[in-house]
């Protein structure tokens, strides 16, 4: 019953990322306000999860993940595929998928 749920909140948690990013300027943003924005979304998640669940998301092609040189921010931008995906269009292993509008 744990893993389910934890599975449950980790693809709840990647599909919130792809669509917190999908409504942002230039389609990105950076780690500090992507876990303010799950946290406010009721999806509390720490600073290691967000960046975990970013890493794991740009490994599937998802996103792009880049780190400010100096400072301790990680700016994440959406892929073209990551927009299908936050939109619904398709289908990801691992995501979840949006309900209709």
């Amino acid at each position: 019953m744990a893993n389910k749920v934890f599975e449950i909140m980790v693809k709840s948690r990647r599909l919130a990322i792809l669509r917190f990013l999908s409504e942002g300027a230039g389609y990105e943003l950076n780690t500090s306000i992507l876990q303010a924005a799950l946290d406010a979304a009721g999806l509390n998640s720490t600073r290691d999860a967000v960046e975990g669940e970013c890493a794991w998301l740009a490994e599937q092609g998802l996103v792009v993940v880049e780190s400010m040189e100096g400072v301790r921010i990680i700016v994440v931008r959406l892929t073209p595929r990551g927009l299908d995906v936050a939109r619904g269009h398709v289908v990801y292993p691992g995501v979840d998928r949006p309900l209709p509008h």
